[in-house]
């Protein structure tokens, strides 16, 4: 499903709530969204394809999984855990390319964290006395 599908669709749903709630006319709300009658009628009685299901299933599986994890994961550990799972339920593994398109349209965003430094500034327990004081030159040689 693209997203321009996915905009379109939004706009059924809108026509179909403004519909029920405000009692505004399904015809006038269809020329204001530019979406012929026909189209929703169509959209509103079709059968939902396997493939959209599915689609559900993950979404709903990959929103519980982002807020269990406080979303640190991103679409590919998120990829990993849900074929682990699919794997445990004998169902077919889905691709990573998927899992991605998915999380985009949720518009989830993985937290990135920042690793911590592995060292500590320390101060010198000694310093050397400051024999040149910015004086570089020498009228001898091996003076300095």
């Amino acid at each position: 499903m693209s997203l321009n599908r996915i905009c379109i669709q939004s706009r059924y749903i809108a026509i179909q709530e403004l519909a029920k709630t405000e009692n505004v006319s399904i015809v006038l709300l269809c020329q204001i969204a530019k979406v012929s009658c026909a189209a929703y009628y169509k959209w509103l009685n079709r059968q939902p394809i396997v493939r959209e299901l599915e689609n559900e299933q993950l979404v709903a599986f990959i929103q519980y999984l982002y807020t269990q994890v406080d979303g640190i994961y991103g679409y590919r550990r998120m990829t990993l855990t849900i074929n682990c799972q699919r794997e445990k339920e004998s169902l077919a593994k889905v691709n990573k390319k998927r899992v991605y398109y998915l999380v985009q349209i949720c518009g989830l965003e993985a937290v990135i964290r920042c690793r911590p430094k592995k060292y500590r500034k320390v101060k010198p327990d000694y310093v050397a006395e400051n024999r040149v004081t910015r004086k570089f030159t020498a009228e001898k040689s091996n003076q300095k």
